[in-house]
């Protein structure tokens, strides 16, 4: 006779000490994270007033809000943690959490690339007005982004799974289907736009730098030829 598991049983934490662990991790990170976040907003809002520079500033406070969404998991999950269970067993606290930390890992994923986008116009094609013109909108963009987001965010809440995970699952859906192709969507695409971003600007401020070595090798050759016969 097969012995029956209770669905519930796979939520608990096979080895507490590891999960206790883990949960004073997350509170240690958010005791030092949250006050330093909470700053970078002061200085956004009050100090740097980043609506009204440049739009690196309003790219970067929208990933600061990405980073807060996380921040709000950690209690929740550290207390989980405590208890020895990998997850709430409120269902809706158990998918608001989900939700957050899609949101967040979507969000900081996609301004993480607009700010590369935007620093490679500037450093590598700075006379590119017309896309430049576009990333000047940036609280239109960042708006767009944030509505983009929700919809591939929401999937994770539309149906009840063992756990708040489809991790093992035999009868995977199509939302299941459509989350890990969001997932590696998410990951893949903006990794390769991050690496040729940074390559390129690395590679513009590598040739201007010889650029301007060369210039200055110039100058003092023909200082130290012509300069003491200029003076006499």
């Amino acid at each position: 006779m097969e012995s029956s598991i209770h669905p519930s049983d796979n939520c608990t934490a096979e080895n507490k000490p590891l999960y206790v662990f883990y949960s004073v991790v997350m509170i240690v990170e958010f005791v030092l994270a949250l006050p330093l976040n909470l700053t970078v907003i002061y200085l956004f809002i009050f100090k740097l007033k980043f609506w009204k520079t440049n739009t690196n500033n309003i790219f970067l406070f929208n990933l600061v809000l990405a980073d807060i969404l996380l921040l709000i998991c950690l209690p929740v999950k550290a207390y989980s943690f405590q208890m020895g269970e990998r997850r709430s067993q409120n269902e809706v606290v158990c998918k608001a959490m989900l939700f957050m930390l899609f949101l967040n890992r979507g969000a900081s994923i996609a301004f993480l690339t607009v700010i590369s986008i935007d620093r490679y116009f500037n450093v590598v094609h700075p006379r590119k007005k017309n896309f430049l013109k576009i990333l000047k909108k940036s609280p239109h963009i960042s708006t767009l982004i944030w509505l983009l987001l929700l919809p591939l965010t929401i999937p994770t809440m539309l149906k009840t799974f063992e756990c708040c995970n489809s991790f093992g699952r035999e009868d995977e859906n199509v939302t299941d289907i459509f989350r890990e192709i969001v997932f590696f969507t998410q990951i893949l695409i903006p990794f390769i736009v991050l690496v040729f971003c940074t390559a390129q600007i690395v590679n513009r401020l590598n040739k201007k730098t010889v650029g301007d070595r060369t210039k200055l090798r110039r100058a003092v050759f023909l200082y130290n030829y012509h300069g003491p016969s200029l003076l006499t």
